[in-house]
């Protein structure tokens, strides 16, 4: 039989198969055996759930089925008949098996027990074969394809913006250099620095860490934009919560102001955690099971009140709060938290930067619901976002999650000429090389914003993963880059 003819095992879970005789492939789990028969638990990654294989030695050759052993690859030829044993409906007979790739026993890493997370990001090349990290990547998938179901239903166009680029939106200067120069004996100019006339652009580049700018020229013809890609920092943050290299989800819209932008991007994640809820059923269930073994582990001021599929349909079903930074910095300046020194950061005054522990006190702590945040120092926020009339705030926001801290980040973008040049000559970010960004403010500007979503935070939230190595295949962190 053909290879494209074989059964996934989802499907024995969704449809009627018994008395039908079928072909499944998978990598063997666990195999028990006893004088008469042997029980192989097959999976082939298109469920959590693995299927039952009735092996009867007498049909299957002993030394045949000696080779199915943990981590072993596997066509099985069989009949779908109901099940006598618990914990399955059904489960397959075998008349045929095939070992399509064996797996020593003795070195295989992924045995059938516990491992550790940490020890699984070493093994990166094999640990989506686990429970867990099936699950991960199934429930990533769905969320991925919500992102573009969600714009693509709403009217906007996705866009692909570069990935190697000669701008650094966010201005922070740490970004990849992308060259093809010689870096043992690099061409010099007279003065002696690096000759970028004679590398490939002509000029320095460096892989993206926003394609917001770019998404901006687009909404600016398009009306309403999105761009899903790679962006890149090289920050050298060894935290839970950082990557060198991690996926954005980007949307632009003209004719937006700061609260159409506060409504699309609550809407938008509400959309995008519900269609994880009604279409990863089964991968959730063992997630909330997961995150509440891990919870049992932690101490009980820093446990959480709800379980995961509990925090997930909370934060689909209630409203955002609301409030300004002003309105934040009270709160936390007066919390009992602040006054007792709890907080590693003390809150003493207006204009600091949130950290993390801040924001996770006003989400879990405080209003025990995701927030919204607005209306930011401009001292601490990048040169596009649009001024308030109070000459001290811009007119940006951060949606703050439990657990996670901030997971979106965006803004009304300044769309008058005059004030958005002043700005960039006050954090000096050189208005010439600029000059294509200061087009769309110069022939037909309109109020215009947007905000950034990191996937990976998106996806930490939803299946309640403690580290964002673990909810990207190949994590790529300070000195790691291996598979």
């Amino acid at each position: 039989m053909a290879f494209n003819k074989r059964v996934k095992i989802q499907e024995l879970f969704t449809q009627d198969y018994v008395g039908k005789e079928i072909v499944l492939m998978g990598w063997v789990r666990t195999k028990r055996s006893n004088k008469n028969v042997s029980f192989i638990a097959l999976n082939d990654g298109s469920t959590i759930k693995n299927y039952q294989i009735v092996a009867d030695p007498n049909q299957i050759d002993e030394e045949l089925l000696k080779k199915a052993t943990t981590g072993a690859c596997l066509k099985i030829k069989g009949t779908v008949v109901a099940s006598q044993g618990a914990g399955q409906s059904t489960e397959l007979v075998a008349s045929h098996i095939e070992v399509l790739g064996e797996a020593d026993a003795e070195k295989y890493p992924l045995q059938p027990k516990k491992h550790s997370l940490e020890f699984l990001r070493e093994i990166a090349h094999l640990r989506m074969r686990t429970n867990t990290f099936g699950a991960v990547f199934r429930v990533r998938h769905a969320l991925a394809f919500a992102v573009h179901k969600y714009f693509n239903d709403k009217g906007f166009f996705y866009i692909h913006t570069p990935i190697i680029t000669a701008s650094d939106a966010e201005g922070a200067g740490e970004t990849f250099k992308v060259t093809t120069l010689d870096l043992k004996n690099p061409p010099l100019t007279e003065d002696g620095s690096i000759n970028y006339k004679e590398d490939f652009f002509e000029r320095e580049t460096n892989l993206t860490v926003s394609g917001q700018l770019e998404g901006e020229l687009a909404a600016m013809g398009l009306g309403e934009i999105y761009t899903f890609g790679p962006t890149f920092r090289a920050e050298n943050s060894n935290t839970a919560r950082h990557l060198a290299e991690f996926w954005m989800i980007e949307p632009e819209m003209a004719f937006y102001d700061a609260e159409d932008n506060q409504n699309l991007a609550e809407d938008f994640l509400k959309y995008v955690i519900n269609y994880a809820l009604e279409n990863c059923q089964d991968d959730l269930e063992f997630l909330d099971k997961r995150a509440a073994e891990e919870e049992t582990s932690k101490k009980a001021d820093q446990r959480s009140e709800l379980g995961l599929l509990e925090r997930l349909k909370f934060v689909v079903n209630n409203d955002f709060e609301r409030l300004t930074y002003t309105e934040a910095i009270d709160i936390l300046k007066n919390s009992n938290h602040n006054k007792k020194k709890k907080f590693q950061y003390l809150v003493e005054s207006w204009g600091v930067d949130l950290q993390s522990e801040h924001e996770r006190y006003l989400v879990e702590k405080h209003f025990k619901k995701p927030v919204i945040l607005t209306d930011y120092p401009k001292e601490i926020k990048a040169f596009y976002m649009r001024q308030n009339d109070d000459g001290k705030t811009v007119a940006a926001m951060d949606i703050l999650f439990p657990g996670i801290g901030e997971i979106v980040g965006g803004s009304q973008r300044e769309e008058r000429l005059e004030k958005l040049t002043q700005r960039m000559e006050e954090m000096h970010i050189p208005t010439e090389e600029m000059w294509w960004y200061l087009d769309t403010r110069r022939f037909g500007a309109t109020p215009h914003a947007g905000f950034g979503l990191g996937f990976e935070r998106l996806v930490q939230f939803v299946t309640g993963m403690g580290n964002i190595r673990d909810v990207i295949a190949f994590p790529r962190t300070p000195g790691h880059a291996e598979f």
